[in-house]
């Protein structure tokens, strides 16, 4: 039944997906995740022609085109003719032709399911009653269902308060690739790329399967980002506005959110983001956060020693902070920009921010290197401002075992030298930690470098290391 040769990564999905098509009741499979992420790619590849129906929806098509598509779907698995007028009749000419169909899984898959929802077409209700007059006791029925616009369906079908209430069984949040999937899909296509080319591969645009099927063989990653993002009619020149128009029906709001973000690097309170887009609280306000976050554009934590009211919404999509600092304002930049940009200054700043980032968003191989995998710990940052100017550390892992890992993260193409400065400098952080947050936890202080550390008279003044290698396994 599963088919996984043309599947790259995805292990955890793979096993899920396989075990819930065996299972002996009716499943109601949601599949959420940004765009191009490769949600439809995985259902497809795994389950290859095994659907007892597979429609899609298409992008701005009316009501009578979607239900036209839909029966002539219904034509080509089940033969006959079907001419329903509406989502009710659509739906019942499905129930029968699955009724007359030979025993077994019926995986029945609906593809870009927000296009069928057109305006007063009923759709959703023909859904619920398909599925709670029937389906749903059938224990042979899969129905899975997924959709580029993710508001949509978590409004409507996850977290639904009508007639789909609780009613999908598995939820699965298809998430950009690791780095570890990541090499594993280079090596599959022939890239001989070492792990640092796909850590800066992975600092611009995540680990997103589209972009990366960009990827040219034989081009270096910036030859390649200048491909993708800066030559005339690069294929993702106009990709900001397509994706967040594509997640979310309304979108304007969001796009306004991610722009205010991506001025504040550590993240902006509430009210401070609020205050930016000169708007009050509100309902839509809160319901547009919890969408971007769903997508893993957002992130709302707690610095170390405040209070949840005190909590700062962060920006941590790769493309999206990629896409504010260099390409937004740079239109018409040389074509080949992002290559001569890689000695400059201005280049180092952003490789260390954005490697602090790609850390962020591998704290379970981080904690996996340090050995703490399965101890609880959160991870949050702490910042304080003096007289002479402040100090911050960017990522704190607060463990239960009372330890507190404070890392420091060095995107260095060298192994990284502790000098007397340096040692210094971190003497002081130390102190000025201890002193404002009165903690009475051990500190632990972790580098986490590109390169390894380099041997020297201040190297005692990291008690554990973690290496970029160790972030692939």
């Amino acid at each position: 039944m599963v088919y996984q040769n043309e599947l790259v990564g995805r292990s955890e999905e793979i096993a899920k997906l396989t075990k819930i098509i065996d299972s002996p009741r009716a499943e109601f499979v949601a599949v959420f995740g940004r765009r191009r992420v490769g949600k439809t790619f995985l259902i497809k590849s795994l389950f290859r022609n095994k659907f007892a129906f597979f429609a899609t929806a298409v992008a701005n098509m009316n009501f009578r085109g979607q239900l036209q598509g839909f029966n002539n779907t219904l034509a080509r698995y089940f033969g006959g003719t079907h001419s329903a007028n509406n989502w009710m009749d659509a739906f019942e000419d499905l129930r029968t032709c699955l009724e007359n169909s030979p025993k077994g899984p019926k995986i029945i898959f609906l593809d870009e399911l927000p296009w069928f929802d057109t305006a007063r077409s009923n759709f959703v209700s023909a859904l619920e009653y398909f599925w709670n007059s029937w389906a749903s006791d059938q224990k042979d029925i899969k129905l899975i269902v997924c959709g580029s616009a993710t508001s949509w369906l978590l409004n409507k079908v996850i977290n639904s308060r009508g007639g789909l209430h609780n009613r999908v069984t598995h939820q699965i949040h298809l998430a950009p690739f690791t780095l570890a999937e990541c090499k594993e899909y280079f090596a599959w296509r022939g890239f001989s790329f070492d792990n640092r080319d796909i850590a800066l591969c992975y600092m611009v645009m995540g680990g997103v399967p589209f972009y990366l099927s960009q990827m040219e063989t034989g081009l270096s990653v910036a030859q390649n980002i200048d491909n993708i993002f800066f030559k005339a009619g690069a294929e993702l020149s106009n990709e900001f506005h397509n994706l967040y128009a594509a997640l979310f029906k309304q979108s304007d709001l969001h796009t306004q959110i991610v722009s205010a973000l991506a001025q504040k690097a550590k993240g902006l309170t509430r009210n401070e983001l609020l205050k930016a887009l000169k708007i009050e609280s509100s309902g839509i306000f809160s319901k547009t956060i919890e969408e971007l976050e769903s997508c893993d554009f957002i992130r709302t934590y707690t610095p170390f020693g405040k209070q949840k009211k005190d909590g700062l919404i962060q920006l941590v999509d790769f493309y999206t902070l990629f896409y504010f600092k260099f390409i937004k304002e740079n239109k018409r930049r040389s074509e080949t920009f992002w290559s001569s940009m890689q000695n400059s200054a201005v280049f180092s700043n952003w490789s260390g921010y954005s490697f602090e980032m790609l850390c962020l968003h591998h704290i379970t191989q981080l904690k996996r290197a340090l050995k703490i995998e399965g101890l609880q710990s959160l991870p949050c940052s702490w910042s304080a401002k003096t007289e002479n100017g402040g100090a911050q550390i960017d990522l704190i892992l607060d463990r239960a075992d009372n330890i507190l890992n404070l890392c420091e993260m060095k995107f260095t193409k060298n192994p990284f030298v502790i000098d007397n400065d340096y040692a210094k400098a971190l003497d002081e952080k130390m102190d000025l930690f201890r002193e404002q947050t009165r903690t009475k936890k051990t500190l632990m202080r972790t580098l986490v470098s590109a390169e390894s550390l380099k041997p020297g008279p201040y190297t005692n003044r990291i008690q554990s290391l973690v290496t970029l290698d160790d972030l692939f396994k």
